[in-house]
């Protein structure tokens, strides 16, 4: 008795449904890697001077938006992590209610284009070192991450000398000015020259000439006379 087997080729995986399935795990990977991000800016530092007032920025972003996205901002005090404030965002756009835990902090983030920045009023030095702004989005999975940026409170702002700069730049001018006018005086030179060149071929092709024509007066006069015979 033969026994058939029905249906077993609808399931295997054709050429189609692989490359489908490969193209689904990639795109599913990637939404994995681009999971919440934190950013402090392009400049992760600042100094200012003692007694001024400053902004530690901060921005989250997600490709699949927020859902009770949890954040906080975190002082690094020579290993020891202290909490500077921390809030929930129920959704985008929404103001969020901060709790403060130090002195002189206030958020002025106000999650205004996903800003969540606080403002260090009156620093002193003890306010320098490491902060990290620290997020986790719920709606994927629990996903966080964390930016630090780094506050230097100095007595004065360094007066950064710019004559090595302004020495550079007036070489580098001075060359150029230079360089320029080598270039204008060979180009007026090469076409006086050139001017000068032609001239000197039209003195030569107009006399040339002129000694041509005198000597074809004077071979056709010469040839016109016949010579005589001797009878």
């Amino acid at each position: 008795m033969e026994v058939q087997w029905i249906g077993l080729e609808a399931l295997r995986l054709g050429p189609s449904q692989t490359a489908v399935s490969l193209v689904f795990s990639i795109l599913l990977g990637l939404w994995s890697a681009q999971a919440l991000e934190m950013s402090v800016g392009k400049v992760p530092f600042l100094e200012a001077v003692n007694g001024s007032t400053v902004m530690l920025p901060c921005s989250y972003f997600s490709c699949i938006g927020i859902h009770n996205l949890y954040f906080n901002w975190q002082f690094n005090d020579n290993g020891t992590m202290h909490k500077v404030c921390e809030s929930v965002i129920a959704s985008e756009g929404m103001v969020p209610h901060v709790s403060i835990f130090r002195e002189r902090v206030e958020f002025v983030g106000m999650n205004h284009n996903n800003n969540i920045s606080i403002l260090l009023w009156n620093i002193t030095f003890e306010d320098g070192g490491q902060y990290t702004c620290f997020g986790r989005n719920p709606k994927e999975k629990d996903k966080n991450h964390s930016a630090i940026f780094n506050l230097i409170v100095v007595d004065e702002l360094r007066v950064v000398d710019n004559t090595l700069t302004i020495i550079i730049a007036s070489a580098v001018g001075g060359a150029i000015a230079l360089l320029m006018g080598f270039m204008l005086l060979k180009n007026f030179t090469l076409f006086v020259l050139s001017k000068l060149e032609e001239k000197n071929k039209e003195c030569l092709v107009t006399s040339s000439g002129i000694d041509n024509t005198e000597n074809g007066l004077s071979g056709s006069k010469a040839d016109s006379k016949p010579t005589p015979k001797k009878k």
